[in-house]
């Protein structure tokens, strides 16, 4: 039997970690997209390889799109057909009121959250002749538009739901299944980047569930959406999000 190859960008650290080892386990080979951080994206391949998957890593800019180009061709043939995509890859600024934000990270935000996307989806549209799943890993921000901290992130996070349920629609008599993943606030180093490590034990109290979501948990909503058992669902927006 053809094991699916699945291509992750982000895939060395936090959800994008998660979503690898849990794909692996699944039977997925694996392109795992790194930005910087060589070792931790050589990491999680070693684990990947330990449950008997493949694994390859390639550094790239998700907004460069001859480095979105280089990734596929890379996962391609080292790997095989490529069937699966996670467009996970996204980046933030320091949180902050939209007016004290600088150009340069608004922009930044946008090439890499949306421009991004937009052309790792474009090349998985033109590589899945014969069927294949994107799944977009949107963030729930997208609803509750994060004032006073991301309203630009949230931004990006709504143009991905917006992405999904269109690309869904143009692709689906291709068999082409479009989907996305919705988190909440997950423990992950992501607030790091924002300036705010604590954020998650933070916001804990304002989360139905009171607590912030654990990355392996938005991993397992990910790898049901690329799963034969989700072969009906293209244009969905999971959320998963501890009840906000």
């Amino acid at each position: 039997m053809t094991r699916p190859v699945t291509v992750v960008t982000g895939g060395s650290r936090g959800i994008g970690a998660a979503v690898c080892r849990r794909l692996a386990a699944e039977g997925h080979d694996l392109a795992i997209g790194y930005r910087s951080d060589a070792q931790a994206a050589e990491q999680v391949a070693a684990e990947v390889r330990a449950t008997g998957a493949k694994a390859l890593t390639v550094q790239l800019d998700t907004a460069v799109e001859a480095d979105v180009e280089r990734f596929f061709d890379r996962a391609a043939e080292g790997l095989g057909t490529v069937t699966g995509l996670v467009n996970n890859a996204a980046v933030t600024s320091l949180q902050g009121r939209l007016a004290d934000l600088r150009a340069e990270d608004l922009r930044r935000v946008v090439d890499v959250n949306l421009v991004g996307y937009l052309l790792c989806a474009r090349r998985a549209a033109r590589d899945f002749a014969r069927g294949g799943a994107i799944v977009n890993v949107s963030s729930a921000a997208a609803t509750l538009g994060s004032p006073g901290e991301y309203v630009h992130y949230a931004a990006t996070k709504a143009a991905t739901d917006t992405l999904t349920i269109g690309l869904a629609k143009e692709l689906g008599a291709a068999g082409i299944r479009v989907n996305a993943v919705s988190p909440g606030t997950i423990e992950t180093e992501f607030h790091a980047g924002g300036g705010e490590p604590d954020r998650p034990a933070r916001v804990a109290p304002m989360i139905p569930m009171g607590r912030p979501g654990q990355p392996e948990e938005i991993a397992a909503a990910v790898a049901w959406l690329l799963s034969p058992d989700a072969s009906y669902a293209t244009g969905a927006i999971l959320r998963v999000a501890g009840g906000l």
